[in-house]
C-alpha cells in the first residue's frame, strides 16, 4: 500500500511493544485501520493529544507488504475533544462511541455514512447543551445500528406483524435479549426478561430516523428520554459483537 494521508478519527489504542501504541483509527476512505505510532508513549512523542480517543486528525500512514499493520508517520490534529471531556458524563459517552465504532466497524471497510455519523454527533456535543449527551448518544445508537443493518421494524410485532404505531390505537411494545424485534402484548406472553418500549421511545427514534441532530425537535434530554431505546439499540449491538458492551453501563450510571 503506497503512503496515504486521511482525514480520521481517533477510536482506541493499546501498548505495543517499549514506547510504542497500536492505534485504531477511522478514515473517510479506508474504514477502520490498525496502525502502529513508533515512540508514541515517550514523552518527546510528536503525536502529542493528536491520538486522544475521537480526536479528528489528518493521519500519515504506509502499509509494507504482508503487514497486517500499517505505520504512523504522523497526525495533525483538527479538532480535539478536550472541551467535551471537562463533564463526566461526556467523557462517559465519548468512550462509548469509540468502543461502539471500534467493535461494530469491520476493518479496512469503507464507510463514510458512519465516518459523518460520528462528526455530526461529536460536534453536537460541543455545543454544550443541557441533555446534549444523551441527545447524541441515542442519535448515535440508533444511526450506528442501521448503518450497520442491525435495526429490526420499531412499528411492527416482529412475530404476528400487528401494526403498534396506529395513531387510533397505538399498541404496547415489548423487547427481549432473546428475540429479535419488537414483541406486542400478545407476542409477549412466555417470553422471559423483556422490557416495554414506551411509547417515547418509539416517537423519538422515528424523529431520529427521519431528522439531522442539529434540527431535532427541542425537548428536555434527560437520562430517562428514550432509555428504553438505548437499551434496546444496546442488546441489538451485543448481540451482533457477541460481547458485553463496557462503557454502556458505566456511561447510563453516569448521570
Amino acid at each position: 500500500m503506497p503512503a496515504h494521508t486521511s482525514e480520521s478519527f481517533i477510536l482506541q489504542s493499546w501498548p505495543f511493544r517499549e514506547g510504542d501504541l497500536v492505534v485504531s483509527f477511522l478514515t473517510r476512505e479506508l474504514g477502520k485501520v490498525r496502525g502502529v505510532a513508533r515512540r508514541a508513549r515517550r514523552p518527546k512523542s510528536g503525536f502529542g493529544s493528536g491520538l486522544e480517543r475521537l480526536s479528528h486528525v489528518k493521519i500519515s500512514y504506509f502499509q509494507r507488504e504482508n503487514r497486517e499493520l500499517v505505520s504512523i508517520d504522523g497526525i495533525e490534529l483538527i479538532q480535539s475533544q478536550f472541551a467535551v471531556v471537562s463533564d463526566f458524563t461526556a467523557a462517559c459517552a465519548l468512550d462509548y462511541l469509540a468502543e461502539v465504532s471500534e467493535q461494530i466497524l469491520p476493518p479496512m471497510e469503507a464507510n463514510e455514512k458512519h465516518f459523518r455519523l460520528l462528526g455530526s454527533v461529536l460536534e453536537n456535543m460541543r455545543a454544550a447543551e443541557p441533555g446534549a449527551v444523551w441527545r447524541a448518544v441515542t442519535y448515535f445508537s440508533l444511526w450506528a445500528v442501521r448503518l450497520a443493518g442491525l435495526l429490526p421494524a420499531l412499528d411492527s410485532c416482529s412475530e404476528c406483524g400487528l401494526a403498534l404505531d396506529d395513531p387510533e390505537t397505538p399498541q404496547r411494545a415489548y423487547f427481549s435479549r432473546f428475540r429479535n424485534g419488537l414483541l406486542c402484548g400478545e407476542c409477549r406472553r412466555g417470553t422471559s426478561n423483556t422490557w416495554e418500549m414506551d411509547l417515547e421511545s418509539r416517537q423519538v427514534a422515528n424523529q431520529i430516523l427521519h431528522t439531522p441532530i442539529s434540527q431535532l425537535p427541542v425537548r428536555e434530554w434527560r437520562q430517562s428520554t428514550a432509555a428504553a431505546l438505548r437499551r434496546f439499540l444496546g442488546q441489538q449491538i451485543e448481540s451482533h459483537i457477541e460481547r458485553k458492551l463496557v462503557t454502556l453501563p458505566m456511561l447510563e450510571a453516569a448521570a
